[in-house]
């Protein structure tokens, strides 16, 4: 008699084959529902979904049978989820613990994978406690601990560390500011002995073309490249070049960018622009008007007000003026549009949280940077599903709404092709095919608003 496994593994081999009705009971299926094809840029109308086992098992005008829960799709839009590929997680703090609650935030605005840029030894069994269920969350990659200019400052220890790292078992290895060349170099070649990808910050000792002749996983921020524009007879001092390259704006030579974009490309570099953080921490607007805005609510009162202080010392400071900061913002818009164009391409990713990026939320002003820089809503919506899934080369997992693929998915209420805003408040989301439902999702924002007022 064949086992109870290999019965359910024909049924669902019968029904991914045919969208003909199942025979068994699902757990999930979402009737009349037009499905986003996120590769193709087409809208599939009046389907079926179901939903089983934490996958998509069929989909189709006929494709639905019994079900747990069934679902009315009337009127409404099926997309994969969304990756956050430049977050953070917060480490264990006693009294103030903001993991769960981060993580629903993310879930809360249909972003179902998260890549973790500061990691911490906890990290890692959080990573499995969220893939087996034990804790509601988002798919987590996590780095290691910073690797930066006091973290690793010998090539001995760059090999130590690197090594450590990859036999913990971290995703990859996230770089920050002030690592020496020699130590880079170092970084690079353990990493590439061990097999772990590196990504994150360009130090200006050792400059965005050699961190992409180095072949990063991706450098976030956009970082270095706008100093990677300033001519060599420029004679500056690459350590004089402010927040992210803005003290030296007037100085860089736009010609270049497609030059840059398309050393990317050569090397197989992606990038994530964060454009969300220099649109809203590093710009002339009013720190305590974003300070008020109703997503603020759901961090903690003492983070906003540091956010605020943060901001308004950013813009006071001699070398920050209205003009510079517009030149600075149209500079990196190019280059956001040539690396998509010309590059590897590009990955969705906010920083959350950081200042006034608040967890899931921030993704929808990083979609509307993304908008500004002249990216059409498919190809922002292809940065945060088919490339990450893509770039982690699992590609037949998530990213897409199809047969055989996790059930990561977001219902909304309008078409996201025609306008990225109807994804916010989305209607329902499914994590590995557990349906977080809006009446859910509005308890849970409620019980986080009220914990974060008095911390």
């Amino acid at each position: 008699m064949a086992s109870r496994n290999g019965l359910i593994a024909l049924v669902l081999l019968a029904a991914c084959a045919s969208p003909t009705q199942p025979q068994y009971t699902l757990d999930y299926v979402v009737e009349n529902v037009d499905v986003v094809d996120v590769r193709e840029g087409k809208i599939l109308e009046d389907q079926t979904v179901s939903i089983d086992k934490g996958r998509i098992v069929a989909i189709g005008p006929n494709a639905a049978g019994k079900a747990d829960v069934l679902i009315d799709g009337t009127g409404k839009f099926l997309m994969p989820g969304l990756a956050e590929m430049h977050a953070h997680i917060p480490q264990p703090s006693p009294g103030r613990d903001m993991t769960k609650p981060y993580l629903f935030l993310y879930l809360s605005n249909g972003i179902t994978t998260i890549r973790g840029m500061l990691g911490h030894p906890s990290h890692l069994q959080l990573r499995e406690d969220v893939l087996n269920g034990s804790i509601l969350g988002p798919r987590i990659f996590t780095s290691g601990p910073s690797l930066n200019g006091n973290s690793v400052q010998s090539v001995a220890a760059a090999t130590e560390m690197v090594t450590e790292q990859a036999e913990a078992g971290y995703d990859f290895l996230k770089l920050h500011p002030g690592i020496k060349l020699d130590v880079f170099d170092e970084i690079v070649r353990t990493a590439n002995e061990k097999g772990i990808p590196y990504a994150g910050h360009v130090s200006v000792f050792v400059g965005v073309d050699h961190a992409i002749e180095s072949k990063y996983a991706s450098i976030d921020h956009v970082d270095g490249f706008l100093e990677g524009l300033v001519p060599d007879n420029a004679k500056v001092d690459a350590e004089s070049n402010g927040f992210f390259g803005f003290n030296f704006s007037e100085l860089a030579d736009q010609e270049a960018i497609n030059t840059l974009a398309a050393s990317t490309k050569d090397h197989g570099v992606w990038v994530v622009p964060t454009q969300s953080l220099f649109e809203r921490w590093a710009s002339p607007s009013d720190a305590k008007m974003l300070g008020s805005t109703p997503e603020m609510a759901y961090m903690p009162a003492s983070t906003v007000q540091n956010w605020i202080k943060s901001k308004e010392n950013l813009t006071k400071s001699e070398a920050f003026t209205d003009e510079r900061w517009e030149l600075f913002i149209e500079i990196r818009r190019q280059l956001i549009k040539a690396l998509h164009d010309k590059g590897q391409g590009l990955l969705l990713g906010s920083d959350a949280p950081q200042v006034f990026n608040v967890p899931g939320f921030s993704i929808h002003h990083e979609m509307a940077g993304m908008l500004r820089s002249g990216l059409t809503p498919l190809e922002i919506l292809q940065s945060g599903t088919i490339n990450p899934a893509r770039f982690f080369g699992m590609d037949e997992e998530f990213g897409e709404v199809k047969e055989g693929r996790v059930a990561d998915l977001i219902l909304i209420s309008g078409n996201p092709l025609e306008s990225l805003s109807n994804i916010k408040e989305p209607a329902g989301v499914f994590v590995r095919g557990q349906y977080l439902s809006r009446e859910r999702i509005d308890e849970e924002l409620l019980l986080i608003a009220q914990m974060t007022k008095n911390i």
